[in-house]
Order: structure tokens, then C-alpha cells, then sequence
């Protein structure tokens, strides 16, 4: 059996120990019983952002958007989209930074959206604007090389 890793839950933001050679299981929250790893995006605020970002093993990306930014419901789906084709492999977050501004200003964001990647707590690449969920796997493809 291999090492565990640290995989934050995308539904209750719990930190389960997987084995490595058991992520294609399609393994369960241990707290909530909902699968870890099936792509769904989770939703963060103030309280749970360092936490899931510097708990994960895996690389995660942040969606930093805001209700009113049109742009930021355009890339929704889309968002969701690279979720999907990147389970696994990365876990996808959104912060609305209205409802969480300390997170935002913590993180210097300026302009919605805005992405961050980050591995092992530490921002490693940033993107700013909409992009398809093509743009956002080649980018994440480049950044995770």
C-alpha cells in the first residue's frame, strides 16, 4: 500500500488520507460520504481557504469572481468543465470575493476572475480573465509540467 494523501472533501471541506494507489477507487469523504474525487468544485470562504489550499496534496485551483462580474458567470461552466477533466489530478475551489474579502485581500486580487494555482499552501501561478475550459487545461497542463 502506498503512501496516504491528503485530499480535502469539495462538499464539507474535510481532510481525508487516501492512499495513493487507491485515488482511481473513486474513494468517499469519510465525514460525509460523498465521493472526493468526481470533479465537483468547492465552494470556500474566509474561514475554510487556508485550510483546504494548505492541507491538499494535490495542486488546487482557486477561482477568485464575484456575483455581479459577468465574465466570472461566463467562465462558470467552464470552470466546472476543467473540474471534470482534471479529477484526480487537481482539486478546483471557487471564492466569491464579496463574501470573503479578507481571502481576497490576502491574495492581492485586483481584477475577477482571477485563478490561482496552488501547491502545498503556496501560490505557484496566476492568471487573470475568463477562459474556456480548454485554455484553463492547457494552462494548468503548462503550469503543472
Amino acid at each position: 500500500m502506498s503512501a496516504p494523501l491528503q485530499i480535502q472533501c469539495p462538499h464539507c471541506l474535510r481532510t481525508n488520507r487516501v492512499p495513493a494507489d487507491r485515488l482511481g477507487d473513486r474513494p468517499n469523504c469519510g465525514a460525509c460520504k460523498r465521493p472526493l474525487l468526481a470533479g465537483d468544485v468547492a465552494r470556500l470562504d474566509d474561514a475554510s481557504m487556508a485550510a483546504f489550499v494548505g492541507q491538499s496534496d494535490l495542486p488546487v485551483l482557486v477561482d477568485f469572481w464575484a456575483s455581479w462580474c459577468g465574465p466570472c458567470k461566463m467562465m462558470a461552466p467552464q470552470f466546472e468543465q476543467a473540474a471534470r477533466q482534471w479529477r484526480g489530478q487537481v482539486s478546483f475551489a471557487k471564492l466569491n470575493t464579496e463574501e470573503a474579502p479578507r481571502a481576497a485581500g490576502q491574495f492581492g486580487i485586483r481584477s475577477i476572475p482571477t485563478l490561482i494555482l496552488f501547491r502545498g499552501g503556496r501560490e505557484v501561478a496566476r492568471s487573470s480573465g475568463a477562459q474556456s475550459a480548454a485554455q484553463l487545461s492547457a494552462w494548468l497542463q503548462q503550469q503543472l509540467r
